[in-house]
């Protein structure tokens, strides 16, 4: 079973080559995804729907700015190409992410991609 930093750096390399089914891999069929500005995704099907819906919208690439393990969790710090920074942190159980949880500002990432801005 993988530790949780070799399961992040596994999540990341997917990421950067925008694999939504390689990403869906890495997470327990009852994984929850919840990345705050938006609402939760529960299940791996549904994660991996997610991913390949975001892919489709705009290219993303994750920079690693630090990386950190903690017993089952792993704690990633990023940023884009454009500026943007974020922070993740990953809770692995058995080689397969459970639970994650990402902090990022969803204005700016819409502004950049030249995507619709939700009204209030």
């Amino acid at each position: 079973m993988g530790k949780p930093k070799e399961i992040l750096r596994q999540w990341v390399e997917a990421f950067n080559k925008a694999d939504a089914h390689a990403l869906a891999a890495l997470y327990h069929p009852d994984a929850v995804n919840h990345q705050v500005a938006n609402k939760p995704v529960e299940g791996k099907d549904a994660i991996r729907e997610m991913f390949e819906n975001e892919f489709a919208a705009a290219k993303m690439v994750c920079l690693v700015e630090n990386m950190f393990e903690d017993g089952e969790w792993a704690i990633l710090e990023w940023k884009d190409p454009m500026g943007l920074r974020g922070c993740g942190f990953f809770h692995v159980v058995d080689g397969k992410i459970i639970f994650q949880r990402g902090y990022w500002d969803k204005l700016s990432f819409l502004r950049a991609h030249n995507l619709p801005v939700p009204q209030a």
